[in-house]
């Protein structure tokens, strides 16, 4: 597992208010499978991340605004949740559009907890089959998505988790999801 992503370059997109676990957790994953990631936001400097949504829990510094990345330039994409995380995500339209470009790309994506909110906004889970935090599992199903309650799941470019309890699965997933993707960044 140590190289499988040897030469994958990976979006991780969030703001203020991100599950730090959420982004650290799967970026240390990733890391450990040889791949490059970068942070993209939508303010330069750093996000500040939280524990729980209720702690402070340090910051993270950003890497690209999402205003200048595309998704061309990545093998994949990560959104870690929070709940103010994907929250102000879906109310930036450079982060919209960019995960919609992504989405059309049919590129890997993966999101966790609240994560795949930016995917409701993105008008991105009309039929697929999805898990989430239970708070926005309306939220996907009025968007059109079939949401079940387990640990991981997988259905094309989508892989989905919970929570923080499962990000050992989760991570996982995600390493062997963007190892298996036939898209990749040229150059």
């Amino acid at each position: 597992m140590a190289h499988q992503l040897q030469g994958r370059k990976i979006a991780i997109l969030a703001t203020d208010g991100v599950e730090r676990v959420e982004l650290e957790q799967p970026r240390g994953a990733l890391y450990g499978a040889s791949a490059e990631t970068e942070l993209l936001s939508i303010h330069p400097g750093e996000i500040q991340a939280r524990q729980w949504d209720l702690n402070a829990a340090g910051t993270f510094a950003v890497d690209r605004l999402v205003s200048d990345a595309s998704p061309g330039d990545y093998d994949a994409l990560l959104l870690p949740g929070g709940t103010m995380n994907p929250d102000q995500l879906r109310m930036n339209r450079d982060a919209v559009g960019f995960v919609k470009a992504f989405v059309a790309s049919g590129k890997p994506i993966a999101a966790i907890c609240h994560g795949p909110w930016t995917l409701v906004e993105a008008d991105a889970v009309r039929g697929r089959r999805l898990t989430s935090w239970p708070s926005i599992r309306t939220d996907l199903r009025n968007a059109g998505a079939e949401v079940v309650d387990e640990e991981v799941v997988i259905d094309g470019q989508f892989t989905t988790s919970r929570s923080p309890a499962d990000l050992p699965a989760f991570c996982r997933a995600i390493v062997e999801q963007f190892a298996r993707s036939e898209h990749r960044v040229s150059g």
